[in-house]
């Protein structure tokens, strides 16, 4: 069944991919309309064959709207989604504003579908970083409950945004000039570095990224009492991030089982034999699907005979857009 969709921060890096993922999974919409600030206004962009003008956003942008894509601000979410439910449209918001609200369900189709049909005209998409995780680990916690997560995530430059992207470019083409390097949108020079400071830092030392591994973990597996820490990195890399995980479990899993498990699991996919150096990379996941999963082998470490893996995942594809055209499609697979 066909509706009405409307896409808010077209523009964005988020906002270009939405329009991928629709045209690539065929979804069925009747009409699109872009939304996006003054300053876009005007431009023209093409999704399915089709040209099409972006609108500034009004409170008025969502007359006859079934379902509102956001990829805005978290600002622009908290003003304009309950305006969008209000018209009459089921919002898929990426940002944020109300993925621990009680109510919002929070969701990644292949682990918890069921939230979406819970929602009152909001649904959250989670943490890009969350998603990459979770595909990794989710399968396995229906088999064994999740005990204690620990992870440390290597985060595109992409996921902080079209300007850090650009700004990664241009530090690289005026490296190779021999001219100084700017950094004007991020909180260190990207380019051949890294650093361990993703959003602000918080009264507990961890940052608010970091954080959100904790409390949407808990939100999405069902598992209020979960333990989970991360430490969260921004790299070099344009799209992918990827994550070390070490998982314990209320009952052992061994890696074998583990790769039998992944291995059937929805939107995952298992590379694993670094003997030939086959496990997934960014480059490899770049504007996938599917959510690599490698490097399974016992964690030496842990007395509960955990499990320690590495998983990889377009962030802007599965860990964004993709997820929330996918819940997209849940919902009018009920209409």
């Amino acid at each position: 069944m066909s509706c009405n969709v409307a896409i808010v921060g077209a523009t964005g890096a988020v906002g270009a991919e939405f329009l991928i993922q629709l045209e690539q999974r065929r979804f069925p919409f009747t009409s699109l309309k872009l939304l996006a600030s003054d300053r876009s206004a005007g431009k023209k962009l093409r999704c399915a064959g089709k040209e099409y003008t972006v609108e500034a956003l009004r409170p008025d942008s969502f007359k006859g709207v079934n379902i509102a894509l956001f990829s805005a601000s978290t600002a622009i979410a908290k003003e304009y989604a309950p305006i969008a439910r209000d018209a009459g449209a089921v919002v898929i918001d990426n940002s944020s504003a109300f993925r621990l609200e009680s109510d919002v369900p929070l969701v990644v189709p292949e682990i918890n579908p069921d939230a979406a049909r819970r929602h009152k005209g909001i649904i959250a998409n989670p943490n890009c970083t969350t998603i990459v995780a979770l595909m990794a680990v989710g399968p396995l916690h229906k088999v064994s409950k999740i005990t204690r997560l620990i992870i440390s995530s290597y985060q595109a430059i992409s996921g902080a945004g079209a300007e850090a992207m650009a700004e990664l470019e241009q530090q690289t083409r005026d490296w190779v000039a021999g001219r100084p390097l700017k950094v004007e949108t991020q909180p260190q020079q990207i380019l051949f570095n890294l650093y361990p400071h993703i959003d602000v830092f918080t009264d507990n030392g961890y940052t608010k990224e970091e954080m959100k591994l904790t409390f949407e973990g808990r939100k999405i597996l069902d598992h209020p009492t979960l333990k989970a820490a991360a430490t969260c990195v921004r790299v070099p890399v344009m799209r992918c991030h990827s994550v070390s995980i070490n998982v314990e479990f209320e009952r052992k899993i061994a890696p074998d089982e583990a790769r039998s498990i992944l291995g059937k699991s929805s939107g995952v996919e298992v590379f694993d034999n670094p003997a030939k150096a086959e496990y997934p990379t960014p480059l490899r996941y770049t504007q996938k699907e599917k959510v690599g999963v490698g490097r399974i082998r016992e964690d030496i470490s842990s007395d509960r005979g955990g499990l320690a893996l590495w998983s990889v995942g377009d962030q802007l594809a599965k860990g964004a857009a993709q997820n929330a055209v996918q819940i997209a499609e849940l919902l009018i697979k009920r209409r």
